[in-house]
């Protein structure tokens, strides 16, 4: 590459650098060392990473050098996500993209603002996809996040993992996976920040089961026609719960839910975080080496 050539494209990555800049601001709400936020809309919503946010008052968000007081619109631990909001207008959101685009190599950028007005950015490449995480307390979570070489300095939590283009495709966590740069993907931000500004809480879909999963002997898959070659058991049902008002018992074994394969504990996971309850579905599952179907109302928690 001429130099005169590296030298437009350095320019270009400052510009985008400048733009991403202009919606990241630094949140106030801990002990330690600021956190950041990302601007989620024009009105003064912002998201961050939900361990940035310690105390539920006393929330202050410096933007462009303005500080604000700020309020918890909502949090949710399990994605480690808050919403917090302050009384400002005419902010620069940030633009997302779909994380979904992402491939292994690609080039992104982290961004913070702990420590004063200035930005810091940090650059590196995507290294893997959806294979990192905490093995405890993050059940399926875990699964979708993107994994890069960016440094994350102290206080770049909730701040964003933008591309090329200076679109927010992730927010950076800190506390996700151990001496790992890791990033909650766009969209699992929008659908959480969707609904902590619409309900200020998460609602989520559960079965009241309690489950593990296990391998189909090959002649039973071939018996019932499933492709699968797991499912996951129901060890406990929970008295009260909605799985035991279907009449689902111990030692049942679900393979799907609603025409949905489930094979393994995550994919029942997400499956239900995508519920918000009410909902009437057909759960297929193994009873005595036959296939049984039974109607389930989701429950709501």
């Amino acid at each position: 590459m001429a130099l005169s050539n590296l030298q437009a494209f350095s320019d270009e990555l400052a510009a985008m650098v400048a733009h991403v800049a202009k919606s990241v601001v630094r949140v106030e709400a801990r002990h330690r060392i600021a956190g950041t936020g990302i601007v989620w809309t024009s009105e003064g919503a912002i998201v961050t990473a939900d361990h940035v946010v310690e105390r539920d008052e006393n929330i202050r968000v410096v933007v462009d050098g303005t500080t604000y007081e700020a309020e918890l619109a909502g949090r949710d631990p399990a994605t480690d996500l808050a919403l917090i909001k302050i009384k400002a207008t005419n902010l620069i959101p940030a633009q997302i993209a779909d994380a979904k685009s992402l491939k292994q190599g690609n080039l992104v950028f982290a961004m913070g603002r702990p420590w004063g007005d200035e930005a810091i950015v940090s650059a590196g490449i995507v290294s893997a996809l959806g294979r990192f995480g905490r093995s405890n307390g993050w059940g399926s979570f875990k699964e979708g996040l993107i994994h890069s070489d960016v440094t994350l300095y102290p206080g770049f939590s909730g701040g964003p993992l933008a591309d090329v283009s200076g679109r927010v495709v992730g927010l950076n966590s800190s506390v996700l996976g151990r001496d790992l740069s890791l990033a909650i993907p766009s969209e699992t931000v929008a659908r959480i920040a969707e609904q902590l500004l619409s309900k200020g809480r998460i609602e989520r879909g559960y079965l009241g089961v309690g489950v593990q999963k296990i391998s189909l002997q090959q002649s039973l898959t071939r018996k019932l026609n499933l492709t699968q070659e797991t499912g996951i058991m129901i060890l406990q049902v929970e008295p009260g719960g909605p799985a035991e008002k279907a009449g689902l018992l111990t030692g049942d074994i679900l393979v799907g839910l609603n025409g949905s394969t489930i094979a393994r504990v995550r994919e029942l996971n997400r499956w239900l975080a995508n519920e918000t309850g009410g909902r009437k579905v057909n759960a297929r599952v193994i009873r005595g080496g036959e296939l049984q179907e039974f109607p389930v109302t989701i429950g709501m928690r």
